[in-house]
């Protein structure tokens, strides 16, 4: 992650301005490939903005700032699948993080400088913030609001408002995603449009003051994660609760992966998706038997049989898996934590809201700044984090809108030591572990990628024996490409093969968890189709 900007400065006699772009950490595990990629495309981290340029200058020079904090901001993923003339962007996240950081950087400059130098930065945190507007707009138009009951949200609200909640946003119900929260207002790039405080944070250091913890401290070990689940168990069915309200809006069922009946599983069989789940679910289970009935025997008053049952130990494991977020407390300590009010925010690939989750040491309160606009009556959206589908299912029971660059397909294929292209002592170790994704979020579409990562093709040309060079004539490229193109149809024929939907079932008719494996399968072959589609196109055009 990038550093904070550093100090703006003038030029000589106050004619440019310097604007300086932090350069990629050298503690960042990705630090060669960026510094690399930053040497190859002749980026710097350092721009001279002249006062007097015009305004088609500044925007160039805007789009070699965009260019390089791009690369800055890129992670391990982006790395893999951005292709050597890829120039971003490379993900909406990635998006937001860039030109965050250079609307950060022009408010300071615009604090510094002199009236002739605020024009032209004017201009630039323009076009800045009319990029972030146009991120996620997509996602915004498909949610439709929903007329229905809001007694337990609303008084959720004047409960938190009453303990110190400011928000700009409302509670809303939508079409395909259930709550969500609506932006009361306008709200722009920085401002805030939640803030919790932070002694409605359900946190390790609450558990401290809890009667579980004073009973359960010493007993076998027990860690604080599992005397978290055991108060959210207990809480859940205290009538003189703190957090009634809370637990009040909370669902009677979270419809995660994790409750995924008997049809749903066969139905996902032999699918990654599939083995995630049971191993979680297999996991859960263990945990329960070595908890119950042991600890109901050891203390009945604090844990009875009819609250510690297996639904209520599940129902418990699905709110922490589905709403708990990372946060610093004031204390600096990085806690799993459940923030009121904050949980009713959906996620998005594209998200309003992308940092958060450090208490505000002034006010000791959470505080949710926007990372793009937000108009009033839009749902504002959060990140949950860069999550594959698989993930989201498993954990939070959805898919989220839209294309989501983190659905990959990870292929289990022997790394050569003269992989890559040659380039294998410039690549991190870890991103040695080849993948595919859907070829429609590719840029491009011919040779020599054919829409699919540079990566993978330069290792299955290395290890095939199908390598070129600038003297190799086209026909044998064109031959030996045929080779690898082929192999990869071996691969993901038989992929698609096993996805293949049975023709006598009814969608209309399933239950929730088969309809949300069956729209997980679709986007599998979705991204398994497009890979076979451009490998026989590409085949279709050397015979042509």
């Amino acid at each position: 992650m990038a550093a904070e900007a550093e100090a703006v400065e003038l030029g000589a006699g106050g004619e440019t301005v310097v604007v300086h772009l932090p350069p990629p950490s050298e503690e960042d595990p990705l630090y060669q490939d960026k510094k690399r990629i930053l040497k190859t495309r002749n980026l710097s981290c350092v721009f001279q903005v002249p006062v007097s340029c015009s305004a088609a200058d500044a925007l160039k020079l805007l789009d070699r700032m965009n260019q390089a904090a791009r690369v800055v901001h890129m992670d391990e993923l982006e790395l893999y699948f951005a292709g050597d003339d890829d120039i971003g962007p490379f993900s909406a996240r990635n998006e937001l993080e860039s030109q965050n950081l250079l609307f950060k950087i022009m408010n300071k400059l615009l604090l510094t400088s002199n009236a002739v130098a605020k024009e032209v930065l004017q201009i630039l945190q323009d076009e800045i913030v009319v990029t972030l507007r146009s991120v996620g707009k997509t996602d915004d138009a498909q949610m439709v609001v929903q007329t229905q009951n809001h007694d337990a949200e609303d008084f959720l609200l004047k409960w938190g408002k009453h303990h110190g909640v400011k928000s700009k946003l409302q509670i809303a119900f939508f079409q395909g995603a259930g709550r969500g929260m609506l932006a009361s207002e306008s709200i722009g790039v920085g401002d805030v449009a939640l803030e919790i405080p932070e002694s409605l944070i359900i946190s390790e250091e609450l558990l401290c003051q809890s009667e579980v913890f004073l009973a359960l401290k010493d007993f076998n070990n027990i860690t604080s994660e599992t005397m978290l689940l055991l108060w959210s168990m207990r809480e859940r069915h205290n009538l003189s609760s703190k957090f009634k309200a809370y637990f009040e809006t909370l669902p009677a069922n979270f419809n995660t992966g994790l409750s995924f009946g008997i049809d749903a599983l066969a139905t996902l069989e032999g699918t990654l998706l599939f083995d995630e789940i049971m191993q979680a679910k297999q996991h859960l289970r263990q945990q329960y038997d070595e908890l119950f009935p042991l600890l109901c025997t050891n203390f009945p008053e604090i844990l009875k049989n009819d609250v510690c049952t297996w639904d209520n130990f599940l129902w418990a494991c699905e709110l922490w898996y589905s709403n708990s977020m990372m946060v610093v407390l004031s204390s600096g300590k990085l806690s799993t934590c459940l923030v009121p009010v904050a949980g009713l925010l959906n996620h998005s690939v594209s998200p309003h809201i992308l940092n958060y989750g450090r208490v505000d040491e002034a006010t000791k309160s959470l505080k949710f700044p926007l990372s793009r606009p937000c108009d009033a009556g839009e749902q504002c959206f959060l990140s949950y984090g860069k999550h594959p589908g698989s993930h989201l299912i498993t954990f939070y029971g959805f898919l989220p809108r839209g294309d989501n660059p983190y659905d990959v397909i990870p292929l289990d294929l022997d790394i050569s030591a003269a992989d890559e292209d040659g380039t294998a002592q410039s690549v991190s170790t870890s991103q040695l572990t080849h993948m595919v994704r859907g070829t429609w979020l590719s840029r491009s579409g011919g040779f020599p990628t054919y829409g699919l990562p540079q990566r993978l093709l330069s290792h299955l040309r290395a290890v095939l024996g199908c390598d070129f060079d600038e003297s190799t004539p086209e026909a044998d490229i064109k031959e030996n490409d045929r080779v690898v193109l082929g192999t990869l149809l071996s691969i993901f024929d038989p992929m698609l093969e096993e996805l293949r939907e049975p023709d006598d079932l009814d969608r209309e008719n399933t239950s929730w968890d088969v309809k949300l494996v069956l729209d997980y399968k679709d986007l599998q072959r979705r991204i398994i189709q497009s890979i076979v589609t451009s490998c026989t196109s590409a085949l279709e055009n050397f015979n042509s």
